[in-house]
């Protein structure tokens, strides 16, 4: 199945570089792209399960999804997910 999420605090490629590892790391989570224009993440999963973990671990790295609570530690996260994004950017 594939899934597009709206996702908030989406800043730079340094971001959607943390999104994609972060995300691609998680079983049964496939083919992870960002668009940073749209503040949209796009990616293939096998099951519910894998899509609530997905929308779990967006919103742990900082980048809840659009609609729901977006608190300043939330905001905080994303600017911590952004600058590991950056140091890891091949």
């Amino acid at each position: 199945m594939e899934s597009t999420l709206k996702i908030q605090n989406l800043k730079c490629g340094g971001c959607a570089n943390t999104i994609v590892t972060q995300l691609s790391k998680l079983i049964g989570v496939s083919m992870v792209t960002v668009n940073n224009d749209t503040d949209e993440v796009h990616f293939n999963y096998n099951s519910e399960t894998e899509l609530k973990t997905v929308k779990k671990r967006l919103s742990e790295l900082g980048y809840p999804m659009i609609g729901e609570a977006n608190p300043l530690p939330k905001k905080a996260k994303s600017f911590v997910s952004c600058a590991i994004g950056r140091l890891n950017k091949k």
